[in-house]
């Protein structure tokens, strides 16, 4: 940013739209890295065999990307919640499912440890979790509940001797046959006034015995699958207690706007693809002598395309600057999220409308960035959700 263009944003109130230097450095390495390790054949045959990127995870590690999200003096290198949705957003601009296999441990590995975990834990584990030497996945849903988890929540976890006892079921547990531990919510008290007291979280070793999974087949997010975990006496040391016995959910709620702004970012890099792939499509399908492109029907979704994406954009990266700054944003997080997921259906569904018949083709991609893109409506949180919770910050009665 030029000296002049710095004093003009000066003078209407520090208003700055760039990235800066560093942060655009990053998006082009993401980028470039995208394109070299990620070519759109590669990204189709994941979707197809529901394969796990290895070979992206791989990559991000030995680039130090893994390690964006964890201090320093743990082995990371200190970034930002900006820097993760840079991240976010050019992984999942080629395909939702890489997008969240950076974004699971990321979030729910480094910043759960790093909000709630003992030193014992975050010396032992962030490091090699920087290293890309660990994979995390969070078991928080239940069969009976994902909105209402907490008061759903069947999964015990009873404290023995030198260690805990958990039994109970989880579903969507997302990356779960790739992940080394599980991060697991459970009751730990029964009696309690409020239904978030009495809830414990911990760090569970995958190859625990007493742990089984059964695959849920989905309709998008395929390379990264889902999972229901069964804990039967499952036995986990004390130590893997995260945060306070019985407290655990309160801890966890400082990771949920890191959540909440990642999955806006997600939603952002797969609207952000579909755009793109419709613009370049309506200038070179042709019909009835000319680019369809030429016809205003198409100028008219394309341009609401780039619009909603646009949009979409700004509540994330402002929901990131805040969070960045350590400034309230838990507003904006959720609408980020909301806005962000709804757009992103929006787009994808106009660009299958370009495209015609063949974007009901799997030759082409716009129909995987229509099928990924429709969960982030109803996870990790459902718009519904979204929306009583912004009411309720608002002052508005509590809905349910």
């Amino acid at each position: 940013m030029s000296n002049q263009a710095m004093q003009a944003a000066e003078e209407v109130g520090g208003l700055n739209f760039e990235l800066g230097k560093e942060k655009e450095f990053l998006r082009q390495n993401v980028r470039a890295l995208v394109e070299r390790e990620v070519p759109r054949e590669y990204a189709r045959e994941l979707d197809e065999k529901e394969e796990f990127p290895h070979k992206v995870w791989k990559a991000l590690a030995e680039s130090g990307y893994l390690g964006i999200p964890i201090a320093e003096e743990y082995g990371g290198v200190g970034g930002d919640i900006v820097d993760m949705v840079i991240v976010t957003e050019e992984l999942a601009h080629r395909s939702g499912s890489i997008g969240l296999t950076f974004f699971m441990s990321s979030c729910f590995g480094a910043k759960t440890l790093q909000f709630a975990g003992s030193e014992m834990l975050k010396r032992k584990y962030l490091p090699l979790l920087a290293e890309g030497k660990l994979m995390f996945s969070f078991s928080l849903t239940e069969p009976d509940g994902g909105t209402d988890v907490l008061g759903a929540m069947k999964t015990r976890a009873v404290e023995k001797d030198d260690h805990w006892v958990i039994n109970g079921q989880k579903v969507w547990t997302t990356s779960a046959n790739v992940a080394d531990y599980l991060v697991v919510v459970a009751r730990s008290k029964e009696d309690v006034v409020k239904k978030a007291d009495g809830i414990s979280v911990f760090l569970v070793k995958t190859d625990t015995p007493g742990i089984r999974l059964r695959k849920l087949d989905k309709v998008g997010i395929r390379a990264t699958q889902s999972f229901e975990v069964f804990y039967d006496n499952v036995k986990v040391p004390k130590d893997h207690l995260i945060g306070e016995k019985d407290k655990g959910f309160y801890q966890t709620l400082a990771m949920l706007n890191n959540e909440r702004i990642l999955t806006a970012a997600l939603c952002l890099g797969e609207a952000q693809a579909a755009f793109e792939d419709a613009l370049q499509y309506a200038k070179e399908r042709r019909a009835f002598g000319k680019p369809i492109g030429q016809f205003q029907a198409i100028q008219h979704k394309i341009s609401w395309m780039r619009t909603k994406v646009e949009l979409a954009r700004l509540i994330t990266y402002k929901a990131a600057w805040l969070q960045s700054l350590g400034r309230d944003c838990a507003i904006e997080a959720n609408m980020a999220k909301l806005v962000a997921a709804n757009f992103a259906c929006e787009v994808t569904d106009a660009g299958m409308q370009v495209f015609g018949g063949y974007g009901y083709s799997r030759e082409y991609d716009m129909q995987r960035y229509w099928r990924d893109c429709r969960l982030h409506k109803v996870g990790p949180v459902s718009d519904e959700m979204v929306l009583n919770f912004i009411g309720e910050r608002m002052g508005l009665p509590r809905s349910y």
